[in-house]
């Protein structure tokens, strides 16, 4: 779903004044796309809220992105290890009862 530019900025305003969780709430949208516009205002400014898709990104934005991609692909292939850890663990026991 796509939002106003001023739709944006004032949900963020409301979201310093009342918290994100009670603010997003408040304006029915998802918790985590009010918190993805707070943190890219924090980072671009006035210019978080440029969208066309006939604009291309900025560099510092693109490097952003990339290592936001690669922070939770990071994250991922933890869990990942955690859980083959625990399939291991959990096989192990079930074959000794």
């Amino acid at each position: 779903m796509k939002y106003e530019k001023s739709f944006k900025q004032e949900a963020v305003k409301l979201s310093d004044e009342i918290g994100i969780k009670k603010a997003a709430l408040q304006l029915g949208i998802p918790y985590y796309t009010l918190a993805d516009w707070r943190h890219r205002q924090n980072l671009f400014g006035e210019e978080a809220y440029i969208v066309s898709e006939h604009k291309q990104m900025c560099n510092d934005e693109k490097e952003f992105l990339i290592q936001e991609l690669e922070r939770k692909n990071a994250e991922l292939e933890r869990a990942n290890e955690v859980l083959k850890d625990a399939l291991v663990f959990f096989a192990k026991n079930s074959q000794k009862n």
